[in-house]
Order: structure tokens, then C-alpha cells, then sequence
């Protein structure tokens, strides 16, 4: 049955994940790199296109809102919402920097910068994470299988071991709600 098929393959690229230490080993890496800024005073920013935009704008906003529990907000947000921004930049600068160009202005050093692209290829992704660099952020990226060519601009790649664009994505969230879990529960533990 089809929709079997899809649930088993779904569950097959995280029983992947599951047991690839190296990628557990990310996501605690990315973790505690977030939970770093927000410490400091950092926030975190988020980008993607597509599906990846509305990843982005799920997970900032966990962070951002709440996740399991009543809390202080965090600063975190997905650098597409602002849509007068986002067309006017694309329109009058290229799409393939409407992300940096935000974050030359509202990114600083200390802050996270989490990109999210299936292929790791995303050009206005790619163009974010070297303003990132440039301003000494710590850049996430979130990806597929071979990392693309945002591996070489990450200070960790979290890369789903998968080429399936719905498969990465599902296991993107999976991923981002660990890591808002670990970063809620480390800075506001229940008492």
C-alpha cells in the first residue's frame, strides 16, 4: 500500500539519523550553540525558502513563543516574514539577497544563524551564511544528504541522510523541535 510505503520510508531516514552518532552529536553541538547566544544576549535567525521558509518560521517561533511550557520569550526569528521587505529586495536587489541583506543589518556577532535547504544549495541561503561569517556568527545549517555548498560555510551541518525532498524536511522539524526542546528545558529548567 502506498501511503504504508511512505510512512515506513519516513520512518526509516529517522531510525538513519537515530543511529548516526556523528549527526547526534550536531544536533547537541547545535544546541548548546543557541543556548551559547541566548545566554549572551544573541538571538537566533532563521532562514529558508518554500517549505524550508515555513520550517524557519515553526521553529523560530517555538523559541520565540513556547514550546512544551510557560516561559520567557527568546529572541528568534525567520528572516522572511517581513513580505513589503522581502518583495521590495527582491525586486530592486535580486532574490538572492533578500536573507543577507536583512542580516547585515539586524545580525551581530554572538547571534546563530540557522539555514535551511534540502539541497544546501539555496543561493540566498548561501549568501546569509557569509554575512554571517563575516559578523562572527555561528552558522546552522539544516540540509540533505551531502550538505551542498552550504557544508563549507557551517560551523555545524546538521545533513539529513536523505536526497528525498519531503523526507529531509520531516526530519528537519523533527530535528529543529529536539533542539528547541534541549535549548527550552537548559534555560528554563522546571522546578
Amino acid at each position: 500500500m502506498k501511503i504504508k510505503n511512505i510512512i515506513k520510508e519516513s520512518i526509516s531516514v529517522k531510525e538513519a539519523i537515530l543511529s548516526d552518532e556523528t549527526l547526534l552529536s550536531a544536533i547537541e553541538t547545535a544546541s548548546s550553540a543557541i543556548i551559547t547566544a541566548f545566554r549572551n544576549g544573541g538571538k537566533a535567525l532563521f532562514c529558508g525558502n518554500g517549505g524550508s521558509a515555513a520550517d524557519a518560521q515553526h521553529l523560530a517561533a517555538e523559541l520565540s513563543g513556547r514550546f512544551y511550557y510557560d516561559r520567557p520569550a527568546l529572541e528568534a526569528e525567520a528572516l522572511h516574514v517581513n513580505t513589503s521587505y522581502l518583495t521590495a529586495v527582491g525586486n530592486d536587489y535580486g532574490y538572492d539577497l533578500v536573507y543577507s541583506r536583512i542580516l547585515s543589518a539586524s545580525g551581530k556577532k554572538g547571534d546563530v544563524l540557522i539555514g535551511l535547504s534540502t539541497s544546501g544549495n539555496s543561493k540566498n541561503v548561501i549568501e546569509a551564511q557569509k554575512v554571517a561569517k563575516e559578523k562572527g556568527m555561528y552558522v546552522i545549517s539544516l540540509t540533505g544528504a551531502t550538505g551542498g555548498k552550504m557544508k563549507e560555510l557551517s560551523d555545524c551541518l546538521i545533513n539529513v541522510p536523505s536526497e528525498l525532498t519531503p523526507r529531509i524536511q520531516e526530519s528537519h522539524i523533527m530535528i529543529g523541535h529536539i533542539i528547541c526542546q534541549i535549548v527550552e528545558e537548559e534555560l528554563f529548567p522546571k522546578k
